[in-house]
C-alpha cells in the first residue's frame, strides 16, 4: 500500500509554523533545552524538534501539551474557563443531529 503524499493549505502550513515557533521561543525564554522539554512531554528530542519546525506530522496532543508546558495559552488567557466553554459547545452540539447523511434523491423544488 502505498502513502499518498497530504497536501495542506497554505494557513493550516503557516499556523503551524507559527505553533511551532511560539513552542520554540517559550522554551528558550524558559531556558529549557530541547532534552529537558522532550523529557517533561515523554517524547523523543526529535518528535520536539518535528513540532518546533510546524511539522504536521506532530500528534495535535503532544503540540498541545508542549505548549501548554513551556506557558502558551490554549484558545484562552485563563484555563479555567475552557471547562465552561466545552460545556457551552457540547450543549450546541446536543441540539444538532448525531450524523449527517447526503440526501438519497435530489429534491425537485422547481414548482
Amino acid at each position: 500500500m502505498t502513502a499518498h503524499p497530504r497536501t495542506y493549505s497554505r494557513p493550516t502550513r503557516e499556523a503551524l509554523v507559527l505553533m511551532g515557533g511560539k513552542i520554540r521561543l517559550a522554551r528558550k525564554q524558559r531556558k529549557m533545552s530541547e532534552a529537558d522539554l522532550a523529557a517533561r512531554i515523554g517524547i523523543a528530542r526529535s518528535t520536539l524538534q518535528l513540532i518546533e519546525k510546524g511539522s504536521p506530522k506532530a500528534e495535535i496532543g503532544l503540540v498541545f501539551e508542549a505548549a501548554h508546558l513551556v506557558g502558551i495559552p490554549l484558545f484562552v488567557a485563563e484555563p479555567s474557563t475552557l471547562a465552561s466553554q466545552i460545556a457551552r459547545i457540547e450543549d450546541q452540539l446536543a441540539l444538532l443531529p448525531h450524523s449527517i447523511r447526503r440526501p438519497r434523491t435530489e429534491v425537485k423544488d422547481d414548482f
